[in-house]
């Protein structure tokens, strides 16, 4: 393993924020700490990284104490923060120039640009990058101490749907070069493309960890059929022994069958009863229904 956390418990004001969480990661996974916001993952992985002083708890980072040794840490480890502000009159190449100054062995910086598809920005303000290009530069200052593990914490926050899809494509890229990756989301959806094991944390406390495809066969939630209908006896759809629970969203239904196969089953019963339906679609279990399975809410996105 490349990372141990043991029973680490971390109290703001008397509240704990992270309540005896455990787990390991190893080198060359991808690894998600996932859940809702406010619910300790920031504070994990700052542990971890060194930033904040746990109340109790056993931390290893490439064998090294996080805490005592944290300068020779970070000569192999690089880290976006969640919150990070940066000069804006600072031009790209300034900051990275700056950045690789920190270090013995850095990544030369104009490769990484070039990697990242920001190379024509480099003379550019900070200012004036987009959400996303400030994103990909904040991969870049991480990755300049030319690191075996990287800490992402929630990157791909406020981005629209098509840089949050790009910006997962750069962190297969990293991982395929053999970097290990921790990363905080609380897109479920993200956790499920980009992760080889999640640490589902719910209120301080880790409620599951495994690989997504466990995690999800773990809840046997079947499939979701949905489909759009004027009028429908609820109680009937209820009554089929194929159906384990329906919900009507106004004209939206929302059925939840044993399996795949139980597609065919639904569509035969609605046509032997003349219902008239349209925009039927399924949806096979995820995360986010692991999530709402075990801690009875879902993610606000």
């Amino acid at each position: 393993m490349i990372i141990e956390v043991k029973n680490l418990t971390k109290s703001y004001e008397g509240k704990k924020a992270v309540d005896d969480v455990s787990f390991n990661i190893e080198e060359g996974e991808i690894f998600g700490i996932i859940g809702p916001n406010g619910a300790g993952k920031t504070t994990i992985l700052e542990c971890i990284e060194g930033l904040r002083i746990p109340d109790s708890g056993y931390i290893r980072v490439l064998n090294f104490n996080p805490l005592k040794d944290r300068k020779k840490m970070y000569e192999y480890i690089g880290v976006q923060l969640q919150e990070t502000t940066y000069p804006d009159r600072l031009k790209v190449w300034e900051i990275c120039r700056l950045f690789s100054s920190f270090y013995n062995n850095p990544v030369p910086y104009n490769d990484l640009l070039r990697q990242f598809d920001l190379e024509e920005k480099k003379n550019s303000y900070i200012s004036k990058l987009s959400g996303g290009q400030k994103q990909k530069l904040s991969i870049i200052l991480a990755l300049i101490p030319n690191p075996k593990i990287v800490f992402l914490d929630e990157l791909t926050t406020g981005l629209d749907p098509q840089a949050r899809r790009s910006m997962w494509g750069y962190i297969k890229e990293l991982k395929e070069k053999g970097l290990t990756i921790c990363l905080t989301t609380h897109y479920m959806e993200e956790a499920e493309y980009l992760c080889d094991r999640v640490a589902i944390i719910n209120e301080g406390k880790i409620a599951a960890i495994d690989t997504v495809d466990k995690l999800i066969n773990l809840i046997d939630s079947g499939v979701k059929i949905i489909f759009t209908c004027e009028e429908i006896d609820i109680k009937k759809l209820e009554n089929l022994i194929f159906i384990k629970k329906v919900e009507k969203y106004n004209n939206e239904i929302h059925v939840y069958c044993e399996n795949k196969d139980n597609l065919t089953d639904l569509i035969n019963f609605l046509q032997n009863e003349g219902i008239k339906f349209s925009n039927l679609k399924t949806i096979n279990p995820g995360l986010e229904d692991v999530f709402l399975k075990i801690t009875g809410y879902k993610i606000e996105k």
